[in-house]
């Protein structure tokens, strides 16, 4: 079974730029403690969103008072169609109106979505603030807030505006997550399990035995499995950073076609994690199609998935042109190829260079 501990700190490895990512209940109280033995004092800036905000900006607040900072609270509306250049504009406004300066910290407090606002706008205002993340969604405790992505959608793809920006400290406090509502929950836990069949095979078995507790959010579940993710993940990213050597598009998963499938739903019908889950049981499809993997391996994939209560089909409506097409607009393509990540079996993955139109004729 999972075994469980009351918390556990795990440090992304960049050299200079190397951080701690603290999983552990109750963390959130220790934001302004932290900051400040960091180094920081002063003006501080705190990027919610109205949800997220109603239920926890008041203590982080208070921590950061406490801690002798003057932080100035902005609020976004929630959902993933307000992660645009729209909104990055208001932001860039309320921050500077607010009197954040080169040195003052930009703490975000939400989930994917202010993530990764939060941080574009903090690596590319007064050309870059220092960034704190409070991730709150299981999805962004285990990937958004691990590795320095960060970025805006555009209408012909997701994330195609973004920089990498490392942060200086992460806090995923796992008691947050008893108030997701269930499917945002589910959602990260399609995550999980990419980064199970993508990389850690010990850790899918595990999930197979005891995923209904990782789900009920027992300590002693939720915390090793949060922190095995994000031990995976920086792992990943200290390898390759920005994707230069290619090994860190293994995190891209399941996220060719999901990525297309959140495009063409207008970033409304789907949460990204459901797109990623379909994505997954379309790239084990394609990979058994391929010869590179066993059908029994597609299975337990697509059993685990639909166990943790996700979609696994693909909507109807949906003609394999646009959905290639869709594809097409994907950043990771290059010319009229992907380079496309196939399942060979648990724990192994490889690259193959398909084209949108190869992707989709196996489906």
């Amino acid at each position: 079974m999972i075994r469980g501990q009351t918390g556990e700190e795990v440090r992304v490895e960049l050299g200079q730029r190397s951080y701690p990512v603290v999983v552990a209940p109750g963390v959130l109280a220790e934001i302004g403690a932290r900051l400040a033995a960091a180094g920081f004092g002063g003006r501080c800036a705190l990027v919610t969103s109205e949800r997220v905000g109603a239920l926890y900006r008041e203590p982080v607040l208070d921590s950061l008072r406490a801690a002798g900072f003057a932080p100035a609270a902005v609020a976004i509306p929630d959902g993933e169609e307000q992660k645009n250049l729209a909104s990055l504009a208001v932001l860039y406004d309320r921050l500077l109106e607010a009197g954040i300066e080169r040195r003052s910290p930009l703490v975000a407090l939400g989930g994917g979505v202010v993530t990764d606002l939060a941080g574009f706008a903090a690596a590319t205002l007064l050309r870059g603030l220092p960034t704190v993340l409070l991730p709150t969604t299981l999805l962004a405790q285990i990937d958004a807030a691990i590795g320095g992505k960060t970025g805006v959608n555009h209408a012909l793809g997701k994330n195609l505006i973004g920089a990498f920006h490392q942060p200086r400290l992460v806090l995923a406090d796992v008691d947050t997550l008893a108030t997701l509502p269930r499917r945002e929950l589910l959602a990260g836990v399609a995550e999980v399990i990419k980064t199970a069949a993508i990389g850690d095979a010990a850790l899918f078995g595990e999930l197979e035995e005891g995923l209904e507790r990782v789900i009920g959010l027992e300590r002693d579940a939720i915390v090793p499995v949060v922190a095995a993710c994000v031990r995976y993940k920086a792992r990943v990213v200290a390898e390759d950073e920005q994707e230069i050597h290619g090994s860190r598009s293994v995190l891209n998963f399941g996220h060719t076609v999901g990525h297309a499938l959140e495009a063409l739903t207008g970033y409304r019908g789907l949460l990204h994690g459901e797109a990623v889950a379909i994505g997954m049981v379309a790239a084990a499809r394609v990979s058994v199609a391929l010869g590179r993997c066993q059908a029994e391996t597609a299975r337990r994939l697509a059993a685990l998935l639909k166990r943790a209560g996700l979609p696994t089909d693909m909507p109807s409506g949906l003609t394999p042109a646009a959905l290639a097409l869709a594809m097409r607009s994907d950043k990771k393509s290059a010319g009229r190829h992907i380079r496309y990540v196939c399942l060979e079996e648990i724990g192994r993955t490889a690259f193959v260079e398909l084209s949108g139109e190869e992707i989709v004729s196996h489906l």
